[in-house]
Formats: structure tokens, sequence, C-alpha cells
């Protein structure tokens, strides 16, 4: 998990532990003193600030007081609800929270030792895809003898400020908290991958399949240890963290803490009735203010659920901030759901096993436009293919992939204050089956994500057997930065960045000679197929050959009129050798030869559609085979034109 851990700005928690230990001196950490600059960008907001270490707070300090809860959480003064809400998740899930909080044990006070205690502590949070170890001392911002910001409902726990002390430092200061996404701290909680969800767009409300769908999708990233948190978008400045007659809050975050299809009734007829309600908790992060609609703490609907059943649950009539609500009511008033994935590449595993490909580069200006990478998006056609690029295959019939694209983000700058991120987003075009350099022309684009200045976007994808290419961008063209892109699927994608544009000049190219023509060759279909089978149909796949390199389909089932879809591209050295593509039935034995036909690829036969009759291997007028064939051709004398 930690095998790329990194200490932030090379400070090494052990070592400066134990020269403290030595000195019999409390850490002092440099980098993140106790002065405003560690508060705000400029000005101070909030008046007098005194910096006190827990033992200046209370007698008894601890990291944790019974245990590590989402109820440890309260909102200081400082609009982060949405790190406070992530945090809430994370207390419940407990593999996760002792990666963020290492060597927890450790870290606690010691009665027993109280020499050993040096003020410092380091914490761990999944940034860019590296692990960074950042570490703190126990200095904390306070008012009048109390937490200014993120604090504990005991008065001597202090993992949730302390936590959130080591995240101002990454991000440059407290006040860089103030306003976020809830995504972002999910994914440097987890390394994860997070979906957004709008749920007035999916009209999840009005529609029940879909609304059950979701349900189920949600409880199984919820069983599976991921992390969920929802909100109610505000449209405005005045809405912000309004309250609404039910109770609940606009532009404010929420953490989900449980998912349950709850079962109804009381007594016998509990086991007898198999009616199961689709549930989901929540937890506001101020602690308190609550739905009070069907199912809130004291509600009626209780009724309906046996005693033991709610002792399961957990159900307690407090002002708490934690609440349940059906499944059909949360989609009702919430608009916005974020879904944090651990994605399981383990095969030690019962899950799904994810392959993960990571690859690391920037978006960089030039102005040799074969050397740019940075073209904007797809609406600059001019510039579009002239960003980096990845292939990847799909290698089953379908598979479910998953793309996120993420950039450095630019709000962790202390010195700039609150940086502007790019809108960032990325498409996928369905390409060549050997397409090996980059793409010089747009082709067919089968998926996109939405462009915005967040720190991540990301798509899921049903996607079928091929290659694809990948094009991060920026929403506009010439702007500069880094990005991370990981791509999950079900078997390894082999996924590269394109990086040459032509085939390489090598010191063999003199005696074994240079493409002269690029031609893209696109099988759409056939019709017409004779049946070979037994059961009246056939299994065709199709054989590009040119210059000895061949290209094959994926087999198509029971069919005659196969919908192929199949583009090859090919560099030649022989513009006179033609191009052969051949037709056969699939069997179990060996397969059965089914027509061919044979094209020149001459420059004339630029964006031109044929449609051919097929042959046999004599390639004679006379011995035409049932069936044509529909097959376009691109061919250029300049390389960088496909």
């Amino acid at each position: 998990m930690f095998s790329s851990l990194k200490p932030y700005e090379g400070q090494q928690f052990s070592a400066l532990r134990k020269q403290c230990q030595q000195n019999r001196s409390l850490f002092e950490d440099p980098l993140f003193p106790p002065v405003d600059q560690s508060l705000f960008y400029s000005e101070n907001r909030i008046g007098r600030v005194t910096w006190k270490r827990p033992k200046d707070l209370c007698e008894d300090p601890h990291l944790f007081v019974n245990g590590i809860s989402a109820h440890d959480l309260h909102q200081g003064q400082l609009g982060n609800c949405w790190f406070v809400a992530a945090s809430s998740s994370l207390a419940s899930r407990e593999a996760l929270w002792q990666k963020v909080i290492p060597d927890w044990k450790d870290q606690e006070w010691d009665k027993q030792k109280p020499e050993n205690y040096a003020g410092i502590f380091h914490f761990r949070f999944w940034r860019f895809g590296e692990w960074i170890d950042v570490v703190i001392d126990d200095r904390l911002p306070t008012a009048n003898g109390q937490l200014i910001y993120c604090h504990s409902n005991d008065s001597n726990e202090f993992w949730s400020a302390l936590v959130e002390k080591a995240y101002a430092k990454l991000y440059g200061c407290y006040e860089a908290l103030d306003g976020g996404n809830t995504a972002d701290a999910l994914v440097d909680f987890t390394g994860g991958v997070t979906e957004p969800m709008d749920l007035l767009e999916g009209k999840f409300s009005q529609e029940e399949a879909a609304r059950n769908q979701l349900f189920e999708r949600v409880l199984k990233i919820h069983n599976r240890g991921g992390l969920i948190s929802c909100s109610i978008r505000a449209t405005s400045q005045a809405e912000m963290e309004a309250r609404l007659d039910c109770g609940l809050v606009k532009g404010h975050a929420y953490a989900v803490t449980d998912v349950r299809k709850v079962r109804l009734g009381t007594g016998l007829m509990a086991f007898f009735k198999s009616e199961k309600l689709s549930m989901i908790r929540m937890r506001n992060p101020w602690g308190q203010r609550e739905w009070n609609g069907a199912w809130s703490d004291s509600s009626e609907e209780w009724k309906r659920v046996s005693k033991s059943e709610r002792e399961r649950l957990g159900v307690t009539v407090e002002d708490d901030g934690e609440f349940w609500m059906d499944f059909e009511d949360f989609c009702k008033h919430y608009t916005d759901l974020i879904l944090c994935r651990l994605i399981n590449t383990s095969y030690l595993s019962i899950h799904k096993t994810w392959e993960e490909a990571v690859m690391r580069s920037s978006w960089s200006h030039h102005d040799d436009p074969l050397r740019n990478r940075s073209g904007g998006c797809i609406n600059h056609k001019a510039t579009f293919l002239q960003n980096p690029q990845y292939v990847f295959d799909v290698k089953k019939a379908e598979d479910e992939v998953l793309i996120c694209l993420q950039q450095q983000d630019r709000r962790a700058r202390p010195k700039e204050g609150k940086g502007e991120n790019l809108a960032i987003g990325f498409d996928i075009q369905r390409v060549e089956l050997n397409r090996e350099y980059r793409m010089h022309i747009i082709q067919k684009t089968v998926g996109s994500s939405v462009y915005i200045n967040s720190r991540s976007v990301f798509v899921r994808k049903d996607l079928k057997e091929g290659r694809y290419v990948i094009i991060p961008t920026s929403f506009d063209p010439s702007l500069q930065g880094d990005f991370l892109l990981r791509v999950f699927t079900d078997i390894p994608s082999d996924c590269k960045e394109l990086t040459l544009d032509e085939p390489p000049q090598t010191c063999w190219t003199g005696c074994c000679g240079y493409p002269k023509l690029v031609t893209q060759v696109h099988i759409h279909r056939a019709d017409g197929l004779k049946a070979q089978d037994s059961d009246g149909s056939s299994d065709p796949y199709v054989i590009i050959s040119c210059e000895g390199e061949k290209v094959r389909s994926p087999v198509h089932k029971d069919t005659q009129s196969p919908d192929f879809d199949l583009k090859a591209v090919f560099y030649r050295k022989n513009p006179k050798k033609p191009i052969r593509i051949q037709i056969y039935n699939k069997n179990i034995l060996k397969d059965s030869f089914m027509g061919q036909v044979t094209m020149s690829g001459e420059l004339s036969d630029l964006q031109q559609l044929h449609t051919v009759h097929l042959r046999d291997k004599g390639n004679r007028q006379s011995n035409d085979l049932p069936g044509f064939l529909s097959v376009s051709l691109v061919t250029s004398d300049v390389l960088t034109n496909i």
C-alpha cells in the first residue's frame, strides 16, 4: 500500500521524534509555525488566536476516547464541511483510517511513559498517485481556551483536530480548506476513484427501476468498503447552508454512514414477510440538525420495525446529526451523490479484481504542432489531436472500463492564494486494431467526460472488444499543467502513451525501405454471406492483410450480415502491393473460407466507400461467392495525415 510513501518536504517522522526525545523537547514544526500565515492567505479573519498544545487544554489528552466514530467530528469556524463529512465517512472504516492515522497506538499519549511524548504526529494522504507522510506538531489554534476548527465531542480527544491540521499543512493553510470538494478528500483518504452522480439528471426520484439499480450500486460500494457523500445543491450564495423545512441543509456536505435493506414487520411476522425497505443513513458534520421526515429518529415509521432490527441498525433518538431516510425520499431531496470506489487490485480477493494502468504526464505548449501537447478540447479541431494520447485494448467481448483523470491541485499554493484549477476532461476514441502511432484524424468518439475545473473527472463506460485512445485535455488550448491518468479494466489493457507520429527512421531504413503511403482500411459490414453451419447461420470474422501484416477482427456469432466496424492502418513501403481482405467462418476444428476482396489502396481511394462482391482465392470474376463487403479506404502520402 505504501511502497511509494513519500515524506512531505523531506520531514522524516521517526528521525524528528527521536531527536526531540533525545533533547527532551517538544517538536516545533518550522514548516507550519503557529502564525497567521498558517491560518490565512492574507488577513486574519477571526481575531486573536492562541496556539495551544492538547496538554494545555485538558489534563488527560488522547488521540481517541472510546475508539473512533463518525460522531467524534464537529465542524468549527471554517467552511470545510466537505472535509469533515469525508472524515466522518473515514471514521467508520477501520481499515482506511488506520492508513491515514498510521501507528496510532504508538502515537497515542502514554501515561506510563510521559517522557516519550514529543509533541509530534504524522498522517498520510494520497496525493497525485503517491502516499504522502505529513508531519505536524501538536500546537492547535484556539480562542478563549476552545479549539477554533474541527473538534470532538470529548474535550480530551484530538484525532480530528490533528488530522485537520495535517491536511491544512498539505494545502498551505487552514483557509485553503474553506470551500472544497468532498470527492477530493475521499480520494486523499483512500487512493480510490470518485464517481459524482447528478440525481436530478438521472431522474432517480421519478423512475423506480433506475432508483433501484442505483441503490444496488450504492449498497455494493458501501459493502466493499467504499466511502460515500451527498449534498443538496445551492443555486445562489444566499442558499448556502440554508435550512429547509424538512431539516436538511442546502450547499452542505453529508457523510453517508450506512446503507441497508431493512426488514419490515415486528415479532414472528418479520421473518415470514419478505418486505424490505431500501434505507440510507447520513450524518451532518455539524453534529446536529437532522432530517425530520419519514424514518427520522422519533418518527412513527420505526414502529413498523422490530426492536431487534432497530438495535441492529443502531437507531437512537438524539440530535446527534445522524439520521435514516428511505432511498426514495433520499433521491427526492438530495441532488448530488459522490461514490468513492476502493479499486481492488489484489488477486487474493473474493471480490472483483481490477487491472490498473497509471500514466503521468503534462499539458505543455509548443509552437511546433507535432511537439505541442496542449491542444484544448475537441471544439478546437485544428489542435485537439496535439494533446497527449493513450492507447489501450479491451480484450473481452465487452468490458466495464473506469477512467479517472486528475490534475495537480492548484489550491495548495499558499504564497499565491487560492489558484484556479484548469477545466479538464477527456475523449475516448475507437481506433484501428493495430494503431501504434499517434492519431492525426478524429475517428469515432465512443465516450467523453464532462469538462470541469475540479481536481479529477471520472467516466465509467462499457466498451466492446477493440483498441481505443484516450485524449486528456484542458478545455482551452495552450494551457499547461501536470496530470495523472488511471485506467481500470478486467483484463490488462496494455495502456501506454503514443509518442511517435510515424514509423521511426532507423539504420536499416536505407536497405529495407521507408513507408511511402499510409492507408486506413475500414471494414463496415458484410451482407448475404452463405450459411455454413448446421443451424443455418455462420460465425464470421475478417482478416486484413497488407505487406505481411495481418489484422483480425473478433468473431461475430450467428449472423450472415456481420457489422464488423473494423479499422486497420498500414504504413506501406510498396504501394503496388494490394490489400487483401478475407472472411472466414469460425469452426471447432478448422475455420472455413467464405470469400475475399483485393483493394489497391491508391491515393485516389480517398474517403471512397466500396461495396464489392466476394470472390474465391483465385480472385477471378467468374468465381464470385455469396456475399458483399462494404469497405472504405483513406490513403495519403503524408504519413502524419491519418
